[in-house]
């Protein structure tokens, strides 16, 4: 068998969706796991997913539907992880064989609660997979521009980088232009960071603040993040590469941001509670903040703008008193 073998998707949302409309443009098969079985009655008879991305038409021939976890991973060689970071944990509970023999690439940017690990650490403490197999898609990839077919251009990053060139083919077409790294530890800790600041620059559009304060706020956001990464994982990198700064700026600027809505809806003045039952997605930033602030108790990184996300998320402290204290003493 060649590598990367039968792919999977796991995961039934929008970038899952987007993601298996990249893999059918290389791929004569693919397989899918979506957790609800009424979500794969509805989509045969569709033809496109029901619930998400329901412009993009496919081929059923070309797929194999499961609502079996184990069985979908039994029957293939890569997978593909889509589902929000705070679900994997329940996914990954109900699977009754081995991940330590597959090739893993998480999609997810995102933290896994309550261990409060990114998704490869989490991988490799709790199902012994090696870091070899394994890599993660960073970079601006927003699942909505994927189904418009807009240019995109993802990072694939894995410590070996054979591999990563590799997996890069498969999801390289005429409107998706896959570069490879391997600072797999870095990537994957600037998408949780991008996620926290994109939580920022909503809230400070909420309160008003206008694309001159944006600019500043994204400036020092950059910052925060290479000083936080650089520290954490003591590697070389150029964060102004799109896998860092590219990633940042789509997530704190696009109007598809769930994480700039979601601090949008808090600069307004939801509770944090109301805004996520009114955006019925996962602002995977929440979660975000809370890992950095307990990773960084061990290395001690300066990064106020984090700090001022988490106090407004968890202490419940008035945003527009937070981000006045910002602007005053941090941005320049």
């Amino acid at each position: 068998m060649s590598f990367p073998g039968k792919i999977a998707i796991l995961g039934g949302g929008t970038w899952a969706t987007a993601l298996a409309k990249i893999m059918l443009n290389h791929e004569k098969h693919i397989n899918w796991y979506m957790r609800r079985p009424e979500q794969i009655a509805d989509f045969k008879k569709t033809g496109h997913n029901p619930s998400y991305l329901s412009t993009v038409e496919f081929n059923l021939d070309r797929i194999k539907f499961y609502s079996d976890i184990t069985k979908v991973v039994e029957e293939s060689d890569t997978l593909i992880l889509a589902v929000p970071s705070p679900f994997l944990k329940g996914h990954l509970d109900k699977l009754e064989t081995r991940l330590d023999n597959k090739f893993i690439i998480s999609a997810i940017k995102g933290i896994v609660p309550p261990e409060n690990l990114p998704v490869t650490d989490y991988l490799t403490q709790y199902y012994n997979v090696p870091a070899g197999n394994m890599a993660i898609v960073g970079g601006p990839c927003h699942a909505e521009e994927i189904a418009l077919e807009r240019l995109t251009y993802p990072t694939i990053a894995c410590p070996d980088i054979d591999k990563a060139h590799a997996i890069a083919r498969i999801f390289s077409n005429r409107f998706v232009r896959a570069s490879v790294s391997n600072d797999v530890a870095g990537i994957e800790l600037a998408a949780v960071l991008k996620n926290v600041y994109a939580i920022a620059s909503g809230i400070c559009h909420g309160l008003k603040y206008g694309d001159n304060f944006q600019a500043v706020l994204v400036s020092n956001a950059i910052s925060e993040m290479e000083r936080f990464v650089d520290v954490v994982s003591p590697i070389g990198r150029q964060i102004q590469d799109s896998a860092y700064l590219g990633d940042l700026l789509v997530t704190c600027y696009s109007s598809f941001s769930r994480n700039r809505t979601f601090g949008s809806m808090i600069g307004k003045g939801y509770s944090v509670k109301a805004a996520q039952v009114e955006m019925e997605m996962i602002a995977e930033g929440y979660f975000g903040t809370k890992c950095v602030m307990e990773i960084n108790e061990k290395y001690n990184v300066n990064i106020p703008i984090a700090d001022m996300v988490y106090r407004i998320l968890y202490e419940n402290s008035p945003a527009q008193q937070e981000v006045k204290a910002l602007r005053e003493q941090i941005l320049k």
